[in-house]
């Protein structure tokens, strides 16, 4: 399909987030303008699978976009760098890279890889670039109902870096964030508040790139994808690959 072909289905394109704080800059960016269709699947390959079966049913895409946060893996790339992985002959391909997104492997995980030790050993494992919970079952799901999908992810934590917290310990069975957990855990760690708040403002800034790509991608001006403020306010913003808090 020609590159003017494709951007004509941009109303007909279906970009899917774990969590709404990595849709907000693209959100953000596209309010008022013909842009594709947003949904939020929730964290984890579970609730992704339900999730895209049942936006599938409901109408079929000209092609899907899972995007959001990855760790990376790999050490020589950044937090802030953009990712893809892509079907064969996928027609969005050529305007990802132009963008700026790198060719990635991601390797798929049930659970937040939270320690710089825990990434370098699943890199040596997988030789992947980056890790995520939710692209595998979409996109293979997407390649059984014959939907062109690319994975598009952005570095939240580069692979020398460590949480601030193990999410996974603070995580009900639906990969919920517990609160009160999260309160008892501060409260015993005080020092901890405060790397929080620095990586949420990071986190910030990595959905800012991720947006500004997708919105290059789309053939729209960068600049309306950049977000002033990243100071953190308002309702808690997203840690690690995909973990509200």
């Amino acid at each position: 399909m020609r590159a003017s072909a494709i951007m004509s289905t941009v109303g007909q394109w279906l970009c899917v987030f774990a969590v709404a704080e990595e849709a907000r800059p693209f959100l953000r960016a596209t309010r008022g303008r013909s842009g594709p269709r947003v949904e939020i699947t929730g964290i984890g390959p579970r609730k992704a699978r339900e999730a895209i079966l049942g936006l599938l049913d409901k109408s079929r895409p000209a092609l899907v976009l899972s995007c959001g946060f990855a760790g990376g893996l790999d050490p020589g790339l950044r937090r802030g760098t953009v990712l893809s992985s892509v079907d064969d002959g996928f027609p969005l391909e050529s305007a990802l890279i132009k963008a700026g997104a790198i060719h990635g492997r991601f390797v798929c995980s049930d659970r937040i890889v939270v320690t710089a030790a825990e990434k370098a050993a699943l890199w040596q494992r997988t030789g992947a670039d980056a890790v995520e919970m939710e692209s595998g079952v979409i996109r293979d799901i997407c390649r059984e109902r014959g939907v062109p999908s690319a994975t598009v992810r952005v570095i939240s934590d580069a692979a020398d870096e460590d949480l601030p917290l193990d999410f996974n310990r603070l995580s009900g069975p639906n990969s919920e964030l517990s609160y009160a957990r999260l309160a008892a855990e501060l409260v015993r760690h005080p020092g901890k508040a405060l790397e929080l708040l620095r990586f949420r403002r990071a986190l910030r800034q990595a959905a800012c790139c991720l947006a500004r790509l997708l919105v290059m991608a789309m053939g729209a001006d960068p600049r309306i994808a950049c977000v002033k403020n990243t100071s953190p306010t308002g309702p808690p913003g997203p840690i690690g690959e995909d973990q509200p808090m």
